[in-house]
Order: structure tokens, then sequence, then C-alpha cells
């Protein structure tokens, strides 16, 4: 009998292409994650893998258990909610990854309340960016996710995890995406630049300035490069790149940058930078989290949405 164990291996080498990755994403050796694969080869009587180089590519066999490997997953997943569920208990564990200003802002707040309300309830929280998120629910690394797609409706565009997505065929088939926050991006500038007396700033006045924004190809990068051309008709010049909003928002207070932050950065707080509105166009961010439609029903998952709803909402009338 072919061991499940195994199988969920054999699934994450067919989603991450290497052995390597697969060890690393999963916290076990290379050399471990080759033997159990050599004992479901040995399990399944045929071949599995063939050698490219230093990389093992599966087979016509192999990709016909990873078919089944995702139902036997998937029924696994659901027997064990359903037992859950009998006892009328909100319990078992449920997996989040989240990017850093949803984990402080959001998430956080939110494990408090599941505490209180369901002690049962076991909750991990793992730091990832939205595409890596949404890539980790399609593996089954996780189990919720949250994303943020920047609305650059008010500029002209649009933009995002969601959005890319869209534009590319749809959103990945058989993820339920639900919004959870919506907020607005706004400039921030050094306290002691030449415009921070202003109640609002035109993109066009920063030309010339050097800009911190997220690494090439991420929401936040395409969003401030988006916004500068559109509204001030100009590549920005960015020299600074981080997937931290908070590192961004420290080079602002450095006086290195400016830059485009969503509200949950919380970038007011800090006296050493003036957050200003964007004179020309209505910037939002929206927070949405991710399940897998095959979740929908599980009692946990919905406990933890609810919670987050429940967060998200009080941080937007607030």
């Amino acid at each position: 009998m072919l061991d499940l164990g195994r199988l969920r291996l054999l699934r994450e080498l067919h989603h991450r292409g290497t052995v390597a990755a697969v060890a690393d994403a999963l916290s076990y050796s290379p050399s471990t994650v080759s033997r159990q694969l050599g004992e479901l080869q040995r399990e399944a009587g045929v071949v599995l893998f063939e050698r490219s180089g230093r990389r093992l590519r599966l087979t016509g066999a192999a990709h016909a258990l990873v078919r089944h490997a995702e139902i036997l997953l998937a029924q696994m997943e659901r027997a064990e909610a359903e037992m859950v569920a009998v006892t009328g208990e909100v319990a078992g564990t449920v997996r989040v990854s989240a990017f850093q200003t949803a984990l402080i802002n959001i998430v956080s707040p939110a494990l408090a309340l599941l505490a209180d309300r369901h002690p049962a309830l076991r909750t991990e929280v793992e730091w990832a960016e939205p595409e890596r998120a949404v890539e980790a629910l399609v593996t089954r690394a996780t189990d919720l996710a949250l994303c943020d797609e920047y609305d650059l409706r008010g500029v002209g565009v649009g933009g995002g995890v969601e959005g890319d997505r869209a534009r590319a065929g749809g959103p990945p088939r058989g993820l339920s995406f639900e919004e959870l926050h919506d907020e607005r991006v706004r400039l921030v500038l050094p306290a002691g630049h030449p415009l921070a007396d202003r109640p609002a700033v035109a993109v066009a006045d920063l030309a010339g300035e050097p800009w911190a924004a997220g690494p090439s190809g991420t929401g936040h990068e395409r969003m401030v490069t988006q916004v500068c051309g559109l509204l001030g008709g100009y590549a920005p010049d960015i020299r600074h790149r981080s997937t931290d909003l908070l590192v961004l928002l420290a080079l602002v207070a450095a006086g290195q940058a400016v830059t485009l932050l969503p509200d949950l950065a919380d970038a007011g707080r800090d006296p050493r930078v003036a957050v200003r509105d964007v004179e020309d166009g209505l910037l939002r961010r929206r927070v949405l989290t991710v399940i897998r439609a095959d979740g929908l029903g599980w009692t946990s998952l919905t406990a933890v949405r609810d919670a987050l709803r429940e967060v998200g909402e009080a941080r937007r009338r607030g």
C-alpha cells in the first residue's frame, strides 16, 4: 500500500520542481526527501523518476499518481475536518500565511480572539508575501492566505495578485477570495521635505526624487511605477527595494527616499515622516483572505476567517 506521506512528497516535487525546493519547503534534508521518494517508487513497483542532469524528472506514471495523490490528500483533509465537526467543537490546526503588515495589524489581534473563543483550535502563522502565500495554498502547504490587491482605478489602471491572475485568465481555479480590509494608499515623505507642508502632494512634483518600492515584479513595485507614469509622466528612480514595508518607511524616515504606503503600515506614527494624500488620484489597497474552495465548509477555517473579518472591520471603523 502506498504511504500517504510519501505521496505528499511526490505532489510537492511536482509543484516545486526540485528535491532541494521540497526539502526547504517542508524543513527536511534533501537526502531524506530523496530516500522517501525512492521508497515510494519501490512501493509503486513502476518507474516514477528519471534523471535529467541533477534533477529528477517525473515519468508519465508519476504524473498519473500525482493526480490521484491530490484527490487522496484532499479527501484526508475533508475527513479530518468532518471528524472535528461531528464533535461540535472548533478544533484542529489551521495554517495561515500572510504578509507583514497584515500579520501585525490583523492576524495577531485575531489570534487573541481565537484563543479566547476556541481554545481547542491550533493556529499556525507564517510570514509570506502574497504571491508565495497563494502558491502555498495551491500546493496545500497552508490553509488560509492573505494577499493584497492595489486598486488603481482612481488613476485608470488596476493591479495586484488577484488582478494579475485575472488578466492572465482568471484567479487560480479552486480558490475562494473574500475581501477582508480596504484602505487608502498615501505618499510618505521625509518630515523635512519641501513639500511636507502641503495637505496633498502631486506625484508630478516628485519627479527626480529617489523612491523606495518593492522588489521588481511585486505588486508594490508595479503600483509605484504605474502611479508615477500615469500621474507624473515619468519612470521613478527606484533606488531602494524591500518586501518589508517597514523597511521602506525607515528609508523615508532617514531622508533617503519617498514612497507610497497603505494605511496598515501605520506610517503616521513615525514623527520623522509626513503622510500626505495623493493630490491627483485616489489609490487604495484591498486585503483579501484566500482559501481552497474545498475548505469552504470547514468550521475551523470559518472561525479563523470570521475572526480576521472582525478585526478588519474594526480596523476600518477606526
